[in-house]
């Protein structure tokens, strides 16, 4: 395997020191492979160069590129997007379930961080909100290397806290959303789902476009206990002790009606759906995203 791609691995990613780093190489994997894929050109035009050509303008003019290689090239920018991203991320106590070594908060945060590092990187606005119960913090979007820097702090230093009301806290959220543009949410979404989906509308109302990434730790998802198990609620604490075989058809059962209702309702409030789970490669859930973006556009 490419040494770059790698990086898209996330248990491979969980090893790196901070989260700056962890951007910078799941993004370079990224886009390393995307020069060898399908979707190659998909708004990747800031990692890209082109040679100068008489009548191009002289501002788009890459000197740092010309002291290197003594040759005069173009950054292949687009024109000024102006499209603003808010990372809205679930951080109540089910985020911090694993059944392996990453959390489902874990995997919300590097793909979290991966999106603010590719979003700057083309000249996007991010900001980022954490919620539990209620709305626990919350930066306002911007541009700039410097407000990448404090995104990327706060993701840093993520931890799980409490209860989740999920739909109280995007109600808010929407409210204080006076700009129109991108949410995307980063949520297990256990919580009553008509509720989140009546938050996500409010979203939807007010013309801002909706990525959910719906992220399950596998286990979560198949029930796949193999012993007898003491089951604790995160948020309660509340314990049950079952044979996990008798339950495992109708959990998995209920999961499916349970993902099964999130598809059909976002479909038709044109939200875009994509459910992970924590084992899942970073650039299948990029490349969704700057599909999201190219529409937008």
């Amino acid at each position: 395997m490419n040494k770059n791609l790698e990086y898209l691995q996330p248990e491979i990613v969980s090893k790196l020191a901070n989260m700056e780093l962890r951007a910078r190489l799941v993004v370079e994997g990224f886009l390393t492979g995307l020069h060898k894929s399908p979707y190659h050109g998909f708004s990747v035009e800031f990692a890209e160069y082109r040679q100068y050509l008489p009548g191009d303008e002289i501002r788009k003019m890459d000197w740092k590129a010309y002291a290197r290689t003594n040759k005069l090239y173009i950054k292949k920018y687009e024109e000024e997007t102006n499209l603003i991203s808010n990372l809205v991320i679930d951080v109540s106590a089910s985020m911090g379930y694993s059944s392996n070594k990453i959390t489902k908060l874990n995997y919300a945060s590097y793909l979290a961080a991966s999106l603010s590092y590719l979003s700057i990187g083309q000249r996007d606005a991010v900001g980022l909100t954490l919620f539990d119960e209620n709305i626990r913090t919350k930066i306002e979007p911007h541009s700039t290397k410097t407000h990448l820097k404090r995104i990327l702090l706060e993701l840093q230093n993520i931890i799980p806290s409490k209860k989740t009301n999920t739909s109280n806290a995007l109600n808010i959220l929407a409210e204080q959303s006076r700009r129109r543009g991108l949410i995307i949410l980063f949520s297990d979404l256990f919580d009553e789902p008509s509720e989140v989906m009546r938050a996500l509308k409010h979203f939807r109302y007010d013309k801002h476009e909706v990525i959910l990434f719906h992220i399950l730790d596998p286990l979560e998802k198949s029930f796949a206990h193999k012993d007898d198990a003491i089951f604790r609620d995160l948020e309660t604490s509340e314990e049950i002790r079952t044979q996990p075989y008798q339950l495992q058809k109708s959990y998995q059962n209920a999961m499916k009606d349970f993902i099964e209702y999130y598809k059909k309702e976002c479909l038709s409030q044109k939200i875009d759906y994509v459910l992970v789970d924590t084992n899942t490669p970073f650039d299948i859930t990029l490349t969704r995203y700057l599909i999201k973006r190219e529409q937008m556009k």
